[in-house]
């Protein structure tokens, strides 16, 4: 049949026509500009972390804290969700700009409980009725608390409580000085903390949630912390370091007390007797078995695999679970029949939930996988976990199947998506090679959204701080900005890392510099063989041990044309008594005025090879940093001055370890990616200030 011919367009239809057309247009053309744009750094205060899930005691509903970091208002907030567990939209808790806290559920489920600080006063105990209406303070304590539990029965609370502060009442007259430090202890700081003084500690005591009353159940010279219920509500396990010397000797074991007690006690019944740290204890549901995190290599300190173990509830032999396993377990739970004790386990490079019997046989893993499963909890059947991925922040999940042993995840919350939809991510693609001796390495290489095979980038090299640490399949923000920019971003877990069983972190013990070094080097031939990057383009940076293994690169090799040194060390021996690590020091390297021990110390510092560096390094850090302090920036930044290296030294005001103050956040950020354009890709770009 031959084809029909249109009809010929009447001049009113023609006029419709034209007139859709322009309607159209402008939706045509925003569409094209709504096409994805490149993460820069602002995206960095988009960015809605997802996490601490807590499931009703009906399965139905699961509450969640959501934080954001704003720009504007300079300081980050935390709110309280819930979302239906049977999938819905999410319903907000708390109010916005007001921060809370560690949400938990009454046994009853009525209502919800968090820790927050409201109107200028210390941090409280709230709680809201989940059916509606204004929060209010459960517990009055003047200097606030510091965590809760609720009791099984709903009555009590479980709270940790700093001893208050004697001065703190004081009347000061106008323009008065700060008093002194007077300290006489061995470990005298920390950072986040400043100067150890005094002698206040964190004790345990129990709220009766309808009289008010506060009672006191441990005292004395320990700190006291993660207590747990028993089943019964008769009894509290705890951990706690209570040593003759806790400076000298860190060693925290389990204890019990009893709840009941009308006088606190400072000799509570001891249930390990270990050298090494056990910590996180949980009750079996018979109440007669205590299921907690052990690490028994203490020579190793944050080297040793940590293992889990479970121990009489009345006193006996402990039993160590998942000592064949060889690899990091947190957060043990007990299954509500006692038949398996759930936990977080870290392996290559994954974040899991495992689970395995009490008597240490049948190890499954029910969520596994390329990803990184953080909190979870379960009640009345549902079961839920945060997880994230490499292309999405963590996300509240639901797990199906978990009794199956592998899980289907659903995603219940979306508070990423916004953002996301309107940005193209670069590809992560997650690498296996050979170090120089053969030892397997694993890493990430994150592409620009615009990458095309064949096509040489500039490079980076970014170190994970730690060292006992791990790159995951997680989101990495600062990977995906880089990527943004232009480079594809290696990151890799060198010698050192965590995920890998004991002896693959313990392979730098005393020898930092040395076999890590290696494998992030061969992180990097790996990505140039690949064809992936430029080898006349290459810059290298981290933070922490990132910015320390950054040292030790550019004092071993010139082949990278810009660096970020921040928050490293250089000169050892200068930190001993200076930063918070005296302990770690000590059994890592020794006494650094002993013979034979001081050659140790000034063998692996940085400083001592700063002759060879000729690679321009950004160096950078917090002016109140006790981890690793800012004097080891000032002397990397001294040394590369004098010899005439490019060099800057940006110290941030106020902040310690971890910068804080988001406008900091973002000039770090900015920094970065300027010193890195100017020396890696030839490209002058100063940062916004």
């Amino acid at each position: 049949m031959a084809p029909r011919s249109p009809a010929p367009l009447s001049s009113s239809r023609a006029l419709h026509l034209v007139a859709a057309l322009l309607l159209t247009a402008p939706a045509l053309l925003a569409a094209q500009d709504a096409a994805p744009r490149h993460l820069t750094v602002d995206d960095l205060f988009r960015v809605e972390r997802v996490g601490s899930p807590q499931v009703s005691p009906d399965g139905a509903w699961i509450a969640y804290t959501v934080s954001r970091t704003s720009l504007e208002e300079e300081k980050s907030t935390t709110r309280v969700w819930m979302v239906p567990a049977a999938g819905g939209d999410a319903v907000p808790l708390t109010a916005e700009g007001k921060s809370a806290s560690s949400p938990d559920w009454s046994p009853d489920g009525r209502y919800i409980s968090f820790l927050a600080a409201r109107d200028g006063g210390e941090t409280q105990v709230w709680v809201l009725d989940r059916r509606g209406g204004e929060a209010w303070a459960l517990t009055d304590v003047k200097q606030g608390v510091g965590g809760y539990a609720w009791s099984p029965d709903g009555g009590r609370l479980l709270l940790t409580i700093r001893d208050p502060d004697p001065k703190a009442d004081e009347e000061k007259k106008e323009n008065a000085p700060r008093d002194p430090w007077v300290i006489d202890r061995l470990e005298f700081k920390r950072d986040g903390v400043g100067y150890l003084t005094g002698d206040r500690h964190t004790h345990l005591y129990v709220f009766d949630v309808a009289t008010k009353e506060l009672r006191q159940l441990t005292t004395g010279r320990w700190d006291e912390s993660q207590p747990a219920w028993s089943p019964d509500g008769t009894r509290v396990a705890f951990s706690s370091t209570r040593t003759e010397d806790p400076d000298l000797d860190p060693n925290s074991e389990i204890w019990v007390v009893d709840a009941g007690l009308v006088e606190p006690t400072d000799a509570p019944t001891r249930l390990t007797d270990n050298p090494g740290a056990d910590t996180q204890p949980t009750w079996s549901p018979d109440g007669r078995t205590v299921a907690y995190v052990t690490a028994t290599d203490v020579k190793a300190i944050w080297y040793a695999t940590s293992y889990l173990a479970v121990v009489p509830s009345t006193g006996g032999e402990a039993r160590i679970l998942t000592k064949a396993l060889d690899r990091n377990p947190s957060s043990p739970r007990f299954s509500d029949d006692g038949r398996w004790i759930w936990f977080g386990l870290e392996d290559s490079a994954e974040d899991q939930v495992a689970r395995i019997h009490p008597d240490g046989s049948g190890l499954e893993r029910p969520v596994a996988g390329p990803l990184s499963a953080g909190n979870f909890d379960w009640a009345g059947g549902t079961f839920a976990v945060e997880v994230g991925t490499l292309d999405r922040p963590a996300e509240i999940h639901r797990a199906d199947g978990v009794d199956g042993g592998s899980a289907k995840l659903v995603r219940l919350t979306h508070a990423n998506d916004a953002w996301l939809s309107g940005v193209a991510l670069g590809e992560t693609k997650n690498i296996h090679f050979a170090s120089a001796d053969g030892t397997e390495i694993e890493g990430f290489v994150c592409f620009p959204p615009d990458f095309r095979e064949g096509q040489k980038r500039p490079v980076l090299l970014r170190i994970h701080g730690g060292p006992v640490s791990q790159f995951s399949h997680s989101f990495n923000f600062e990977a995906q900005m880089f990527a943004a920019d232009g480079y594809v971003v290696l990151y890799t877990n060198p010698r050192g890392s965590s995920g890998y069983g004991q002896a693959f972190s313990q392979a730098i013990f005393a020898d930092w510099g040395n076999k890590d070094f290696q494998d992030v080097m061969a992180g990097v031939d790996r990505v140039l063989s690949q064809g992936w990057g430029d080898p006349d383009r290459m810059g290298v940076g981290g933070w922490s041990y990132g910015g320390i293994l950054t040292d030790y690169v550019i004092t071993q090799t010139h082949r990278f044309k810009g660096a970020v040194s921040g928050a490293s060390e250089v000169l050892y021996v200068a930190n001993y008594g200076h930063d918070h690590y005296q302990w770690y020091w000590e059994h890592e390297l020794g006494l650094p005025w002993q013979d034979g021990n001081r050659a140790t110390w000034e063998r692996i510092s940085p400083f001592n090879r700063a002759q060879d560096i000729t690679t321009p390094t950004l160096v950078m850090g917090g002016e109140e940093d006790w981890n690793v302090p800012i004097q080891n920036g000032e002397q990397l930044y001294q040394v590369l001055r004098r010899r005439g290296v490019p060099t800057e030294l940006v110290v941030y005001p106020g902040q310690g370890h971890g910068i804080r103050v988001p406008s900091y956040q973002k000039d770090r950020y900015e920094r970065y990616l300027a010193w890195y354009g100017k020396w890696v890709k030839g490209v002058e770009k100063k940062p916004v200030t």
